[in-house]
């Protein structure tokens, strides 16, 4: 408690007005154009932003539409974080093992019986995704089975009990259901649930009063989330049944007070500065290869900036959250779609405002003529279904298709179809973003596809510029 008690001093000593950095009138300015412009470009109904400059909270606004029941959005309203969420339940396993509880090179197997490979995977390989359990939502859309109410144990009975994806610590694979794993561990060395543990050890000494369980925030008094087929028209979203989510991805809270956890991490205040440390240092699998993740969070260095980051997407919701440590700084982002790339276009927007300029990363090209296929394929309405997969073809109903063609055929054929970033595995699939480009715009291509050269598609999705 002591600890606590000078680390909160030490985080309100150094988010003292002396150190602030308002917004100028000319940086609000620029940032209500970008965050207004992108929402009406992208069809996105709401954006809700929080910004740390000098180690303080300077700014948080939201914008737009935040549901059917709340016409205008508020900066007190609490968005769906879902995998952002997981670097609060990687700190819960680094709290534990303060309290001497466990060890995160402990195997699986001491804590829960049954788990593929459980003998071999260390906890920390739970958290950098690198224990080989496959991942139970590697889509941006929701399986037939989202429909009904889940428990974790059912997630591990059918996804953490098939044979692993690879070795632990030979391959980065995102896994969802590595957290689920993570969670259920934090509940019995606990001895109290997830949440009411993150609320004891950290939201309640952070201030963070907003934070709920996300299958609680449905209805009239919260966000609402919306989706888009392609450039069709924006609809309500249903949201996924209960306990899809839980450790990896269980959270909504508002922009605000996730700015109070990244102001904690760039002073390394309220919690233990070498658990912040820990969370953030880059893992090396075995091969020495280093994967970019830490536990719970990426930590890269982008265009030049060492940034501690994460996405999160739920059912209807995206949400980004970058820190810069060097700079003192933070830019939390949610939307209430997840048809749009408004959330990464409105942070990187925000950083170009904030931060000092720097010279952009080189983006690489590849040739995409499979991927150009069955996108024209959607484009001119003449879908061969032999390409997909049975989830891929629960998706592409013929409101979906009927919205892909509708919208993407008065385009015409787009001048190119270009590699963006590097492929990744994740769920058993190889994953590759694309942009599309026109003549007068740009649109998000996100292809998940099975390994081999005959391999079948997963999920072709197509976000507005």
């Amino acid at each position: 408690m002591l600890r606590t008690s000078l680390a909160l001093l030490a985080l309100l000593a150094s988010a003292a007005p002396g150190f602030t950095q308002p917004i100028s009138p000319e940086e609000q300015a620029k940032i209500d154009k970008l965050v207004t412009e992108t929402l009406e470009k992208t069809k996105t109904p709401s954006a809700s932003i929080a910004i740390v400059r000098g180690g303080e909270l300077v700014l948080a606004k939201a914008y737009g539409k935040a549901s059917e029941a709340i016409p205008v959005a508020t900066p007190a309203l609490p968005y769906q974080i879902a995998s952002n969420s997981k670097q609060f339940t990687a700190m819960a396993l680094l709290l534990l093992e303060d309290e001497g509880k466990l060890d995160l090179d402990d195997k699986v197997s001491k804590y829960l019986p049954g788990i593929s490979g459980g003998d071999r995977i260390a906890l920390r390989q739970l958290l950098s995704h690198t224990s080989g359990l496959q991942d139970y939502w590697p889509q941006d859309f929701s399986f037939p089975a989202m429909a009904t109410p889940t428990t974790p144990q059912h997630i591990i009975d059918i996804w953490a009990k098939k044979p692993l994806d690879c070795a632990p610590g030979t391959q980065w694979q995102y896994s969802n259901t590595g957290y689920v794993v993570a969670g259920q561990i934090v509940e019995k060395v606990a001895g109290e649930p997830l949440f009411s543990y993150l609320r004891t050890r950290i939201f309640r000494p952070l201030g963070m009063t907003s934070v709920i369980d996300m299958d609680k925030a449905i209805g009239s008094k919260f966000p609402q989330g919306y989706g888009r087929a392609a450039l069709g028209p924006v609809r309500v979203e249903t949201p996924a049944a209960p306990g899809w989510l839980y450790a990896a991805g269980e959270l909504s809270m508002t922009p605000a007070d996730f700015a109070k956890w990244n102001i904690a991490r760039i002073n390394r205040a309220v919690l233990p500065a070498d658990d912040w440390e820990e969370q953030e240092k880059s893992v090396k699998l075995i091969d020495g290869s280093d994967t970019g993740y830490g536990l719970g969070v990426n930590s890269r260095v982008s265009r030049g900036r060492r940034v501690i980051s994460h996405g999160g997407e739920s059912a209807g919701f995206l949400s980004t959250n970058s820190v810069y440590p060097e700079q003192k700084a933070a830019i939390t982002v949610m939307t209430n779609t997840w048809s749009s790339g408004a959330y990464s276009q409105i942070s990187r927007g925000l950083a170009e405002i904030l931060l000092p300029p720097i010279a952009p990363d080189p983006v690489p090209t590849a040739h995409a003529a499979r991927v150009r296929a069955l996108y024209d394929q959607l484009r001119t309405g003449k879908l061969d279904r032999k390409l997909l997969t049975a989830n891929a073809s629960y998706y592409f109903t013929e409101a979906v298709t009927g919205d892909f063609h509708s919208s993407l055929a008065p385009l015409g054929p787009p001048a190119s179809i270009e590699v963006q970033g590097s492929p990744m595995l994740r769920g058993g699939f190889v994953i590759q973003n694309y942009l599309v480009k026109y003549s007068d715009r740009t649109l998000d291509l996100s292809v998940f596809m099975e390994p081999g050269g005959n391999g079948r598609v997963e999920q072709f999705l197509v976000r507005g510029e």
